[in-house]
């Protein structure tokens, strides 16, 4: 009596290989962190524009929605221009490095 019941004709399951690379991951995951982060600021800044254009045209209904995107796409830029300060630092350290 075999409590394991195997069937004989199974096929097995493909291997896959390990990836071998892992900085190409982390190659696309810090390049897609940083493509988002410019969409977003992008967006933020036309929305904003969107919403200055409304309050001259007059179709804004309330100042503050309007002061509220134009301050959340300043705010935007500012970590972006941060972003890529520290960026820059990080490469010049890295250049600075003896080896």
């Amino acid at each position: 009596m075999n409590p394991i019941n195997m069937q004989i004709n199974s096929t097995p399951l493909p291997l896959t290989q390990p990836d071998s690379h892992p900085v190409a991951k982390a190659e696309s995951g810090f390049a897609k962190m940083i493509k988002s982060t410019i969409d977003q600021a992008t967006e933020a800044e036309q929305y904003s524009n969107a919403a200055i254009n409304k309050l001259n045209s007059g179709e804004a209904k309330n100042l503050h929605e309007v002061m509220i995107a134009v301050e959340e796409a300043d705010i935007s830029l500012k970590m972006l221009v941060q972003f890529r300060n520290k960026a820059l630092q990080a490469y010049d350290d890295i250049m600075r490095l003896q080896i």
